[in-house]
């Protein structure tokens, strides 16, 4: 995501009821309609681990959806690590 005049990336760890609720593909469809660039995967203790990144006012809108998530989910805590952007990522993705 270069080139953007203010940019930021973040590290999360999503608590709560994630897994079986659509939210990886949730997020990756939100993360797409942002333009933000990074991924997303479920984690085995099952939580859902996020990192995003591109112009800041779109990362903090992805951090705020985050929060809530998509229908069906109930996110109980949302665990933040702000990142150095480096434009690392040109989409955003599902990880397996």
């Amino acid at each position: 995501m270069t080139g953007e005049k203010s940019s930021a990336a973040f590290h999360a760890i999503v608590v709560g009821r994630v897994q079986g609720v659509g939210f990886r593909y949730s997020a990756c469809a939100k993360a797409g309609e942002l333009r933000l660039g990074g991924w997303v995967r479920n984690l085995d203790d099952g939580s859902v681990e996020v990192v995003a990144e591109g112009a800041a006012d779109r990362v903090a809108l992805f951090e705020q959806w985050l929060r809530r998530g998509p229908t069906g989910a109930y996110v109980r805590e949302l665990l933040v690590d702000p990142l150095e952007p480096r434009g690392r990522y040109s989409r955003f993705t599902i990880e397996f």
